[in-house]
């Protein structure tokens, strides 16, 4: 519920009172002795979502934005004819939604200002960097409670459907500096840790689990991002606190911000490149996720005639978006297909192994070692090991295993074979 302070202009009294007796609206009436040219001050109570064209419907009788009108939030209301007007309006209007003039409040208010902005990233983009090193997943979700990048996300998009230039601007810039700020951090903090040997020599990165998951993203990634979008608009447009889907968001954006940084600062371009597609596809998606998600919920301008420029300007950006989506999405396909190509070989080498073993020895592990590289790997090493019964020689299944496992893997593998004698007891 929101309760709306109107300072109607002189000449508009009955004017901006005759709108509101048409809408079936209490309200109460002070006269204005200041002599500011406003005639007097109406004060009425309004539903969340009848707002908006209640605000239009005044704005078609001369209510502009030289009137000063002021909107907060109304605890409680109690009057039948406010619960009839309740019932009306949830009837023609999505009950949750609130006004483009409260949508683009929230949306300026979302976006902090720059000092604020830059140390709550650095802090966040550090704290990423040393979760990420430790290995340790709730230290990066802590680093993500912090991370202020809602709302530029948030800022940009409601600039482009209401036609708001400098709000787009304001927020694309955010954006921007944000995430370079954070990969400027995260490098810094890292190249400090490596050199003053805070933790223990790390000769491979990716043998961290927490940066492993974040150098060879798949689809699924474009799916968190999406859904973080998606609630972003959802939580801005209802009014609800946007501070769980901030921390959504930042989970798309942080911790591969600070993976970027960390292959820099290890001399990993590979590492750098994976998480840094993984951060461009995700700013991306959660900004289309956003945009359509604003522009399906019908706000527009607040002038009509402006709204060919908004339409226009919001087609053109989700174009964009899409298109970069999909040219990064290549990367993604590939790293998904590797995927299974490599888990369905390593099936395939295990089934394979596993039929040529004959009885007394069995099959007790095939292990698959993988080429050193970061994304797109291919078998380099399989171990076999082999159980045989107490007082058995050893069956020599090496070349015969080796040329299976050659045969399944497409390449020349390096095949270990070890023998366990293995009793067991009835």
């Amino acid at each position: 519920m929101r309760l709306v302070h109107l300072s109607v202009p002189t000449g508009k009294r009955e004017a901006a009172l005759g709108v509101l007796d048409d809408e079936g609206i209490d309200y109460v009436v002070s006269d204005e002795t200041s002599n500011r040219d406003i005639a007097a001050v109406v004060s009425f109570p309004l539903p969340t979502n009848a707002l908006e064209p209640v605000l239009e419907s005044l704005r078609e009788v001369g209510i502009d934005d030289d009137a000063y009108t002021v909107v907060v939030d109304a605890n409680t209301v109690i009057s039948r004819q406010f619960e009839a007007l309740e019932d009306r309006f949830a009837e023609e209007e999505d009950e949750d939604r609130i006004a483009r003039e409260e949508l683009t409040s929230k949306a300026n208010d979302l976006a902090p200002s720059l000092p604020t902005y830059a140390i709550m990233t650095v802090i966040s983009a550090v704290i990423a960097t040393a979760g990420l090193l430790l290995d340790s997943p709730a230290v990066v979700v802590g680093s993500m409670v912090i991370a202020p990048l809602i709302g530029p996300a948030m800022t940009a998009n409601v600039g482009t459907v209401v036609d708001d230039h400098e709000l787009f601007v304001r927020g694309v810039k955010l954006q921007a500096f944000g995430l370079l700020l954070a990969v400027v951090s995260a490098t810094a903090f890292a190249v400090f840790v490596r050199t003053a040997n805070v933790i223990p020599p790390l000769a491979d990165v990716t043998s961290v689990e927490q940066i492993r998951e974040r150098v060879a993203p798949d689809f699924l990634s474009l799916v968190v991002a999406l859904g973080a979008g998606a609630a972003g608009v959802i939580s801005l447009t209802s009014g609800v606190s946007t501070a769980l889907v901030g921390v959504m968001i930042a989970v798309a954006l942080i911790p591969p911000a600070a993976t970027v940084g960390i292959g820099i600062a290890w001399g990993e371009p590979l590492v750098s490149l994976g998480s840094g597609v993984l951060l461009l596809v995700n700013v991306l998606s959660i900004n289309l996720a956003v945009l359509v998600g604003l522009w399906y919920q019908g706000y527009r301008p607040e002038h009509w005639f402006r709204e060919g420029n908004a339409r226009s300007a919001t087609v053109k950006r989700i174009g964009v978006l899409v298109a970069s989506i999909l040219v990064l999405s290549a990367f993604l396909g590939g790293v998904t297909l590797d995927s299974f190509q490599r888990a369905t070989t390593d099936a395939e080498i295990h089934d394979r192994v596993e039929g040529a073993v004959e009885s007394p020895a069995r099959v007790l592990a095939v292990d698959v070692e993988q080429t050193n590289t970061v994304i797109f790997q291919q078998p380099r090493r399989v171990v076999i090991t082999v159980g045989i019964p107490p007082g058995t020689d050893p069956p020599g299944l090496a070349a015969e295993l080796d040329e299976i496992v050659d045969a399944a893997a497409g390449r020349d593998v390096e095949t270990s074979v070890h023998y366990v004698v293995v009793e067991t007891a009835s």
